[in-house]
């Protein structure tokens, strides 16, 4: 009797594992178990995207309203683009909201962090960002700042 409750409760601890393990993938993956959120699709062309990937969240004011969902070149203006899922319930996002490429901290994740416009049209489904900052890529300014004080000196 005893060795059978003792394996009950390792077989309970063993669950409890492998529920936590799949728990925290999901974090880390920025998977949702919640699939049937209602999203729309808009757009925005950046010269660089440096190093932002699918499924990066989209954040308003450090709250995540979205996530990117593609990423490919345009093929005549050889431009980023990236198609964003922002979810439904933020559907009231002005036309004229900017889009910029961010980095979380030093050497953290790039993220897409959008910024409230005035007009009072409102991005819908298939809309496109115009006003967009491209990412900053550290060593594009670790570059300029080492050509700028190779060609000050004598």
């Amino acid at each position: 009797m005893r060795v059978r409750t003792l394996e009950l409760a390792v077989g309970g601890f063993m669950l409890i594992g492998l529920l936590a393990i799949i728990f925290l993938a999901l974090r880390v993956s920025g998977l949702s178990m919640n699939a049937s959120e209602e999203t729309y699709r808009v757009v925005a062309k950046f010269e660089n995207i440096g190093g932002l990937t699918v499924r990066a969240k989209v954040t308003m004011a450090g709250v995540t309203i979205g996530r990117v969902s593609n990423i490919y070149l345009d093929q005549e203006d050889f431009v980023g683009v990236v198609e964003m899922d922002i979810y439904q319930q933020f559907d009231n996002l002005s036309s004229d909201t900017s889009a910029a490429i961010l980095t979380a901290g030093v050497l953290g994740e790039k993220y897409i962090g959008l910024i409230q416009g005035a007009e009072l049209d409102n991005l819908v489904d298939g809309s496109e960002i115009y006003n967009t900052q491209s990412a900053l890529v550290l060593e594009d300014l670790i570059a300029k700042f080492l050509v700028g004080r190779v060609s000050d000196e004598p």
